[in-house]
């Protein structure tokens, strides 16, 4: 079963409303979709989101890399040569959600092969997911009643609150109305995206000590090494290491380090063959993991329910997988729905991934 061919697509579907954070915000879902042709007439599909102020790539990035790179290594070599894929991608640095777009595109196409569901291949813990929604900043008001809407709505009971403005003030005030609104059996994890210094950290923690914060995430840079040690050593809530972990060497760093005590687990930036490696790393090192969000649409949700519900794991905390409620369409012919709180993992062959023709013509930007 040999690669005869590897598409990049981009495409951009706006978003309803921006998803603003202290890293950056995003007004467009501007992605790649990656198809794997074989020869045995099979096609493994992904979807790359480029994230520029966190990894360094983009959308012409990500079509380069594979089309110029990646894509001359691998035809002609067998879709279930995993780990030969690997040692060739591996040779160029960097480019995560390039890499992460063909390896789960080639795990789509070793389970239509097997006639058997992904996740199914990667564990089978489960067949669904609780599922956390990600709250952007907005004035407190707004942040609670887009939680309220998309708790009544969709059952959500978790909630990861967005955090690092300047003054922390607005945030703890934003945390303190979303806990009062929601009450106390809502889960609220917050994610600084590296815009807090240690300092900050460390005062707005004080003052949302009474709010019962199940996590929080990445509140200041990773290069803060020792004042992220001090955060961590002194803080009573479990810390996540997201963007400074994104990868199995980088999770022991921060981990034995002391800067971490969770570790975020996202497809998009690697795949299912190096998710695994993570996870079970942190099982080893006896931490937990939760199931990012790499902004992704439907179907790199998709993904990211299939690898989750697939283990013990990364199934016992809810995932973040409802971001692309706020995308004003998708690609997917049959779209996600998530019920009572919780995202079902596809049933059939392989991903489950059936792309819809003519919103694929309406928004590629190819031409």
């Amino acid at each position: 079963m040999k690669i005869t061919g590897i598409d990049t697509i981009p495409f951009a579907i706006p978003y309803r409303k921006p998803l603003r954070f202290a890293s950056g915000e995003v007004h467009t879902a501007e992605h790649v979709l990656v198809r794997v042709h074989t020869d045995e007439g099979l096609t493994g599909t992904a979807e790359a989101p480029p994230r520029p102020y966190t990894y360094g790539e983009t959308q012409e990035s990500i079509v380069a890399v594979i089309d110029k790179i990646f894509a001359p290594q691998l035809l002609g070599r067998s879709a279930l040569e995993r780990e030969a894929v690997h040692g060739l991608l591996d040779r160029t640095v960097g480019n995560p959600t390039a890499k992460a777009a063909l390896d789960m595109a080639l795990w789509d196409i070793l389970g239509q092969a097997a006639g058997l569901p992904v996740s199914g291949l990667l564990g089978g813990y489960t067949d669904r997911m609780r599922v956390c929604h990600m709250v952007g900043f907005a004035p407190a008001a707004r942040m609670v009643a887009e939680a309220e809407r998309v708790r009544d709505t969709h059952g959500i009971t978790t909630f990861k609150v967005k955090v690092g403005r300047r003054p922390y003030t607005d945030d703890v005030a934003a945390c303190r109305a979303l806990r009062e609104a929601l009450g106390p059996e809502a889960e609220l994890y917050i994610d600084g995206n590296r815009g807090w210094s240690a300092a900050e950290s460390a005062r707005a923690l004080r003052e949302m000590e009474d709010l019962g914060l199940t996590f929080a995430e990445e509140l200041c840079p990773a290069d803060d090494v020792l004042g992220r040690r001090r955060l961590v050593s002194q803080s009573t809530i479990p810390f996540i290491a997201d963007e400074s972990a994104t990868r199995a060497a980088e999770v022991t760093r921060e981990l034995l380090g002391g800067s971490a005590t969770a570790i975020s687990v996202k497809t998009a930036r690697t795949g299912f063959t190096a998710s695994q490696r993570v996870l079970h790393l942190c099982e080893g090192l006896g931490v937990e993991v939760v199931m990012g969000n790499q902004i992704d649409g439907q179907i790199g949700t998709l993904c990211s329910v299939a690898f989750g519900a697939a283990h013990r794991s990364a199934a016992r905390r809810a995932g973040e997988l409802s971001n692309f409620l706020d995308m004003a369409d998708d690609l997917l012919a049959e779209p996600l729905i998530i019920e009572d709180g919780a995202l079902r993992v596809r049933e059939g062959a392989g991903l489950g991934i059936a792309v819809d023709p003519e919103k694929l013509a309406r928004y590629r930007q190819d031409g």
